[in-house]
């Protein structure tokens, strides 16, 4: 239980009389003074909660932004970032250890909760190329080159070799076929270019889907193997006219020989333990044998290796065939890209290891003064491909940073109202391993005491402002908190004000790719996921390249974003902390629900479906959110003093209500053929892994008849109708808060 420090003691309300004072003066009148002043006394102390407001929280909310370091966030980031630290290794194992020894220096009870989790990593890599088949090979390095005075050079001998997380291992010789970024619908052109696939290696660049789905695609498309570029058109940067390209360390972009990595797992969680709980290192729990994971589709099943946009570039020289498409060309100075087959011919070889490892979650807790079981959960990932200074430990430099300001306010006598657990996650980059675990293992407790998950992976990309992603419900409060913080690159302007440039303001948090997907997408916590600037000024993402050097000169180099995150991060916890009424609007949520039911139904026009039960259940929810808002202004209106005992089960009653009403948006049997995602309004689109889409039963079934045209297919959309307008209603009657 955390306890305050450093606060003065409290005095007692009333000294104790002296003897002379007691006495009063003496006598049998003396004594009756004494005993009236004595109950005077007891009914002033009895009814002191009563006459005297507590303090208000605001006045510590207040005091938490004028608190920010950039020294703490910076030295922090450097701490972190010494060494790579990929999930499983020792150098990770340290980095859980410095965590937990900063949340313990700040004396909040804090743990390590370890797991027992498949991860996989490189035994062997070979790629060469021949120019036609029978011809000599020449072999790639599949090295990422350190510059010369790179301070990080000798610990990046640490790195693990570029790969991509449970390939399949195996060998494959054949012609190239290149896939542009490797859409469902480039191999559909290369169908119809008469371009065969079938026992080729799929080329592609990354750029617009993950690499997950790229993979996916290519085996899809009959593909032996693949391999995925960088290519300089998109993580290189421009050259100037007349000039010649910069990278990194002289510029932001990605050099020649970086390499993107990623993971290839088509889930979330341990492979081995699907839709259950992994457990710690002997200890006994049920897993998938080897067999059962060979024969999953989560598996990509096939060889294949991510490659430098030097060796991509290589690759396209050597092909030959129909010229790609305009728009499948490269930038500047780049060669001719060509569609194949061949003549070019690529030997990969790539054997991994999966093996079951431990990863440890570490976790501080701030404990609730008057809700101690009712959770504000905040989190970041800590494992990294490489040093992670920008993805993910520009995220966990933040929260500590936040973590050492609610300590000072600790020490200035602020307790929180509900309880706040701080969480740094392991092995997200091969799973979203760790949080997903954990979710797993705490589901019904979670289901019954989360407010909200409040999720920052990355918290800096450089500049572009702030750029919040959330549930609906959440987005009166990301306007509010935002609207305290200043903008780090425009002082003038508050992050709020940068914010509504953007259209949407708020994004959604549909896709899965980071943390919040356990807590939301299977079992239904409101959430948000926040960062500072644009993805597309950080292009050595999941590269050697991504350390301390590279955000000192370009990503941050004062610090101030670091910290304009962490104030914005914190300011929402403390509100949803603190504040007595949970600060959900879901009048928000039912105008963003038929919006996106509009944009469905243009889509479907002329076709056998009805979207009358969707349309009529989002009727129900805005009449049950405006009643619920209603009641709630209505409550905080009423005066301090007449909070009576009914007054306390009436606030807690609606808080209830607010809390739960996400939960209803879930699904027990989940999505059609995903049955771990469970939300049946926010989840990932079954083609791309990251994409943003809203009710995805819904899309991916509309998709399919629009395929197939059978009257089957139409009767399964028209099912994903009513299983959405069946969430829908039941959130509603959450809100309402009575029984049919």
């Amino acid at each position: 239980m955390a306890t305050s420090r450093g606060g003065k003691q409290r005095q007692p309300l009333l000294q104790s009389p002296t003897p002379a004072a007691a006495n009063g003066g003496g006598g049998a009148a003396g004594r009756r003074r004494f005993v009236a002043f004595l109950a005077v006394t007891a009914v002033l102390v009895a009814s002191h909660h009563l006459l005297a407001p507590p303090a208000s929280p605001s006045r510590y909310h207040a005091l938490f932004l004028s608190l920010g370091s950039n020294a703490t966030a910076a030295a922090h980031l450097r701490a972190l970032t010494l060494r790579p630290h990929v999930a499983g290794t020792e150098a990770n194992a340290a980095a859980a250890r410095y965590v937990l020894r900063a949340f313990t220096s700040l004396s909040f009870p804090s743990h390590i909760t370890p797991y027992s989790v498949l991860l996989s990593y490189p035994v062997h890599r070979s790629l060469t190329l021949a120019a036609a088949r029978g011809l000599a090979a020449r072999p790639f390095a599949l090295v990422q080159e350190t510059y010369n005075g790179d301070p990080y050079a000798e610990a990046a001998a640490e790195v693990i070799p570029t790969y991509f997380a449970y390939s399949g291992s195996g060998s494959v010789a054949a012609e190239v076929v290149y896939a542009n970024y490797g859409h469902a619908e480039d191999y559909a052109h290369l169908a119809a270019r008469g371009v065969d696939v079938a026992g080729k290696v799929a080329l592609m660049r990354y750029g617009d889907i993950h690499c997950e789905d790229m993979v996916r695609n290519a085996l899809a498309a009959g593909a032996a193997a693949a391999i995925v570029y960088t290519d300089a058109k998109d993580f290189g940067g421009g050259s100037p006219k007349g000039g010649k390209r910069k990278w990194f360390p002289d510029a932001r972009w990605l050099p020649p020989t970086g390499v993107q990595v990623g993971t290839l797992y088509y889930g979330n969680g341990d492979p081995t333990t699907p839709l259950w709980p992994s457990c710690a290192a002997g200890e006994d729990c049920e897993r998938l044998t080897a067999e059962d994971l060979a024969g999953s589709e989560a598996m990509p099943g096939m060889p294949a290796l991510p490659v430098s946009g030097r060796d991509g570039e290589t690759i396209l020289k050597a092909m030959g065939g129909e010229a790609a498409p305009p728009e499948w060309q490269g930038g500047e100075g780049a060669p001719v890209y060509r569609l194949g087959p061949g003549p070019a011919v690529l030997n990969l070889t790539y054997i991994g290891n999966d093996t079951l490892a431990t990863i440890e979650n570490v976790f501080a807790v701030i404990q609730g003064k008057e809700e101690p079981d009712r959770y504000v959960i905040i989190g970041n990932h800590r494992d990294a491909w490489t040093f992670g200074a920008i993805d993910p430990n520009s995220g966990t430099a933040a929260m500590l940073e936040m973590a050492e300001r609610l300590s000072k306010l600790q020490a200035k006598g602020w307790r929180p109202r509900r309880t706040i657990i701080l969480c740094s996650w392991d092995a997200e980059e091969f799973a979203l391993i760790g949080s997903t675990e954990w979710v797993e293992d705490n589901m019904d407790t979670l289901s019954s005491r989360a407010i909200a998950y409040l999720n920052v992976d990355i918290s800096v990309f450089g500049p572009g402002g702030f750029r919040p992603r959330s549930t609906p419900q959440l987005d009166e409060l990301i306007k509010e908190a935002s609207k305290m913080v200043p903008d780090p690159d425009e002082p003038s302007q508050t992050l709020y004000d940068t914010m509504m440039r953007y259209d949407p303001p708020i994004t959604r948090v549909a896709g899965a790719g980071t943390d919040f997907a356990a807590f939301l997408q299977h079992i239904g916590v409101p959430s948000l996921d926040m960062s500072y600037g644009l993805f597309e000024e950080y292009p050595v993402y999941h590269s050697l390249y991504d350390d301390y050097v590279w955000v000192e000169r370009f990503g941050d180099p004062l610090f101030q974003r670091h910290v304009a995150v962490a104030s914005v991060w914190g300011l929402i916890a403390l509100k949803l902390a603190d504040d007595e009424i949970i600060p959900f609007n879901y009048v928000s949520y039912a105008s963003e629900l038929e919006e996106c039911t509009k944009d469905i139904v243009d889509k479907c026009k002329g076709f056998p479906v009805s979207f009358s039960p969707l349309q009529k259940s989002i009727k129900q929810l805005e009449s049950a959110a405006t009643k619920i808002h209603k009641e709630k202004m209505s409550l905080q209106a009423e005066n301090w003093s007449l909070k009576t005992r009914q007054y306390t089960l009436k606030v807690r009653e609606i808080n209830d209500r607010l809390m739960m009403a996400e939960r209803a948006f879930t699904n027990r049997e989940g999505l059609a053929g995903r049955p771990w995602y469970k939300h049946m309004i926010y989840a990932s689109s079954d083609q791309d892994n990251w994409g943003t889409k809203a009710f995805p039963g819904i899309v991916s079934a509309m998709d399919k008849a629009k395929k197939s045209n059978t009257t089957e297919s139409w009767r399964l959309l028209q099912h994903e109708i009513y299983r959405v307008a069946r969430v829908v209603s039941k959130a509603s009657a959450v809100l309402n808060g009575g029984l049919t």
